[in-house]
């Protein structure tokens, strides 16, 4: 296939262009290398890419997808099979004080991919939401089915925003579209501003390490390679989108979740980097963020159902792998 996918430059977005090359795959990726975080982090898994042994399948250009005369001229210029939209301004936390570069990139941005799908008939689109939609519900564990009519964040709410629009797409130009929402992705090449890379850096160096609502919290934590694995899944399953179950009062389009179907206590999640780094924490105690939710838990039953999708990484053995890469590459003294 020729895969769209953005946000290439991404923690997802670098780990699921490493899978499409790896099996024979043509990718286009596009990633706009803003300063949410660390750049040259970004830089770095493009250069991993670049190295890749199928590199010459990989072409990258920086697009920001809010730009609508880019991404035009981006759709026009490639045959696209399919497009995975991984991206996103991310972060609860940072929506508080910069709300607009949520609805410029979550927003106008998703908007552009969606016409650029309707207008060059891309056969699937595969977009990234959250479990953030969520918000405060407290049936356990979250499922597609649950109302998500709260959210409590901006970020979440141009999350929902994202399957609403894909929906409404879906219903008016029949575009296969399958939205993931993606409970606590950890691992290699992952995002300075998760807490497991704060932790993992304060311990290595001695720093204290914050912990909200005194470590009581819980979350479906999901190493990268399972979520990948259940991506590719979705991706390469868009003929169930296109059956005659989907009527046309039923539009071709599919939300699931994506994690580890097991909820781990911070306190545990603390533990196993502690194990791994081999030191203990300094912690200091703080409440609840404004934002924040006490427990993420995943129904994964219906991908399991449909696509076989089945997370198998125990958190010990993903922060394992986590922390042996991040001494490789940070080496902090």
């Amino acid at each position: 296939m020729r895969v769209l996918v953005t946000g290439a430059a991404g923690f997802i977005g670098f780990h699921l262009t490493k899978a499409l090359l790896k099996r024979g795959d043509e990718v286009i990726g596009v990633d706009n290398l803003n300063s949410y975080y660390d750049v040259d982090l970004k830089k770095l898994r493009l250069n991993e890419l670049a190295k890749h042994p199928e590199a010459d399948n990989f072409y990258f250009t920086k697009i920001d997808i809010a730009n609508r005369r880019d991404m035009e001229s981006l759709f026009a210029s490639h045959r696209l099979d399919s497009v995975v939209n991984l991206a996103a301004q991310a972060g609860v936390r940072f929506s508080i004080d910069n709300p607009h570069s949520y609805v410029d990139s979550n927003i106008l941005g998703f908007l552009n991919i969606l016409e650029g799908c309707r207008h060059s008939e891309v056969g699937h689109l595969v977009y990234a939401s959250s479990s953030s939609v969520y918000g405060m519900n407290v049936k356990q564990p979250f499922s597609t089915d649950d109302r998500v009519d709260h959210p409590i964040s901006l970020y979440a709410a141009t999350k929902k925003s994202n399957e609403l629009m894909a929906h409404a797409y879906s219903h008016l130009y029949r575009i296969p579209t399958t939205g993931l929402r993606f409970f606590t992705v950890y691992g290699p090449y992952g995002r300075p501003d998760m807490a497991y890379y704060k932790f993992t850096k304060s311990i290595l160096e001695g720093k204290p390490i914050d912990v909200f609502n005194s470590g009581k919290m819980e979350r479906d934590f999901t190493y990268i390679d399972d979520v990948i694995d259940g991506l590719l899944r979705a991706l390469d399953n868009p003929t169930s989108l296109q059956s005659n179950e989907y009527s046309h009062s039923t539009p071709p389009h599919r939300l699931y979740n994506i994690g580890n179907n097991n909820p781990i206590t911070l306190r545990r999640f603390i533990s196993a980097i502690e194990e791994a780094c081999g030191k203990k924490a300094h912690e200091n105690l703080l409440p609840m963020q404004p934002g924040d939710v006490p427990i993420t838990y995943a129904n994964v039953d219906p991908l399991i159902a449909d696509y076989g999708f089945q997370p198998s990484t125990s958190i010990e053995d993903g922060i394992q792998q986590f922390v042996v890469w991040f001494i490789e590459h940070y080496s902090p003294g």
